[in-house]
């Protein structure tokens, strides 16, 4: 037999593309070519086969012409995960395992030069596309649980070398597939409500927010709590499904990053200021998930958002508004998941004291002027709760009494949302046709509410955004549509303006 073909997948994004390991031996002059698009570390799995395949007791062809084809041509293959089905694809075509052996079966392994097997990154959705095709996944040991989080109908061979998968294909020593003994669950506790003192209006916004779905600005002074509401936003959240909790392990197997400690739980991301518009996005020379799309299903934070440079803030309005990041180059494409809450937090000048009553601001109005400009109109624009974080009064940040706990406020937020989804949506993705018919304004209600637009200079965006808010005031408090009441408390989440200035 001198044709053999491996099953794998490329671990490009969360999309795991099928490729096929085409293994080619003929008579000629000795030696290996390898082609398909292969990385650099993908053509140094030349060598590192060859040494698995010799040290773990197989012979190598060296006396024929061998010809690797990683198909489609087209598609870029990086990391090691083709060692081991190069490996095997070599013992099939030089009659070392019986072809049919490898029908129905994927696999992925890095292979050390004493054939064994190393983890690879991605697995997940690998394992994820190897279940929609019906097949089976080998996997290196290390890599087991994360496969089989794809689910029980999956069967995920766990090996630990070479010779042990060769075993399995020669039915000399099966492997059983593997199972999760104990379900995966949060390692990692969540910070609660009742820590934070004080600040009523500030929790109301981040329940409201936490409802419906809403990004999030807290403006004020430093230390009066921004960060620390922001912390727990998570904690009132409901519980991702399993569906969304799949999801979100996904880009963090892309990332190489620990799926145990926070399983199950909502993201939440908080990248430093000097972050770049790569790091925000996802990009690079090697394509990889960014920060918004690690923050996928929860909430990502912007602490000191005038700080971030003004391109790097532009990216975010397009994932804001359709939930996933499309990166577009010259060598590759790529399509990422990115429903997140934007939660951000400023001062309103650079010495950060401008209306606080316990220190003069000592910034010009220039500099003030410079610090603000760096958050555009349309950006701000898809912030639908922009409120005021004011210093706490000493007796009030002295008192015994602690606020009200995170569970409680989730029962609310959950029962929030249970309303919306029986309309289809969150409030903060409703079209605009399903939330004018929700709101249902009448006639007085709406000569009110245009009166007000007119003189606040609200956008199209900005009036849409206002019923929003006020259709999940009204969820909240279980009423079939929003009233004056609701649009009045809505439209006071959008001055910024006034926050900025001091009040």
């Amino acid at each position: 037999m001198t044709l053999a073909i491996v099953a794998t997948r490329a671990g490009l994004g969360l999309e795991a593309p099928p490729v096929h390991v085409e293994v080619h031996l003929a008579n000629g002059l000795p030696g290996l070519t390898l082609v398909g698009l292969p990385e650099a570390a993908v053509k140094e799995s030349r060598e590192r086969v060859r040494s698995a395949l010799v040290n773990a007791g197989f012979d190598f062809p060296n006396t024929r012409r061998i010809t690797l084809n990683l198909a489609p041509a087209d598609l870029p293959k990086e990391g090691g995960r083709f060692d081991l089905p190069i490996a095997l694809g070599i013992l099939a075509a030089s009659g070392q395992v019986p072809v049919e052996a490898l029908e129905g079966m994927e696999c992925a392994g890095e292979l050390a030069l004493d054939g064994k097997l190393r983890a690879v990154p991605g697995v997940l959705p690998f394992a994820l596309a190897t279940k929609a095709a019906g097949r089976t996944l080998i996997v290196p040991h290390p890599c087991a649980d994360e496969a089989a989080l794809a689910g029980k109908s999956l069967d995920v061979l766990p090996a630990g070398s070479l010779w042990e998968v060769v075993s399995h294909l020669l039915n000399q020593e099966r492997i059983p597939p593997h199972r999760l003994s104990v379900p995966p669950t949060a390692k990692a506790p969540m910070a609660d409500l009742s820590e934070v003192r004080g600040q009523q209006q500030a929790r109301r916004a981040l329940e409201v927010a936490a409802a419906g779905g809403h990004n999030l600005l807290f403006a004020g002074p430093p230390g009066t709590g921004k960060t620390m509401l922001a912390s727990r936003l998570p904690g009132i959240l409901p519980p991702l499904s399993e569906e969304d909790a799949l999801a979100v392990a996904a880009v963090r197997s892309v990332c190489g990053l620990s799926l145990d400690e926070h399983w199950g739980q909502r993201p939440f991301r908080q990248p430093h200021h000097s972050a770049s518009a790569a790091a925000l996005v996802g990009g690079g020379s090697k394509p990889k998930p960014g920060e918004i799309s690690l923050a996928h299903k929860g909430v990502l934070f912007l602490d000191e958002l005038p700080e971030f440079s003004r391109h790097v803030l532009e990216v975010l309005r397009q994932p804001l508004e359709t939930g996933e990041i499309h990166l577009a180059r010259a060598s590759h494409e790529r399509r990422y998941p990115a429903q997140f809450q934007l939660v951000a937090a400023m001062n309103p000048c650079p010495c950060g004291h401008l209306g606080d009553p316990r220190q003069r601001c000592q910034c010009t109005a220039s500099q003030i002027q410079r610090y603000q400009a760096r958050l555009s109109g349309p950006l701000l624009d898809r912030i639908d709760l922009q409120v005021e974080v004011p210093a706490l009064p000493p007796e009030q940040l002295t008192a015994q009494t602690e606020g009200e706990a995170s569970s409680a406020v989730r029962q609310r937020v959950m029962a929030a949302r249970e309303r919306q989804m029986a309309r289809g949506a969150l409030n903060s993705e409703l079209s605009g046709k399903a939330l004018e018919a929700a709101c249902a304004l009448d006639d007085n209600e709406r000569a009110w509410l245009a009166g007000v637009l007119e003189k606040l200079k609200l956008s199209a965006r900005a009036y849409h955004r206002v019923l929003r808010v006020a259709l999940t005031l009204a969820d909240l408090q279980g009423e079939p549509k929003p009233t004056q009441p609701h649009l009045i408390e809505a439209i006071g989440y959008r001055q910024l303006d006034r926050l900025l200035k001091g009040g």
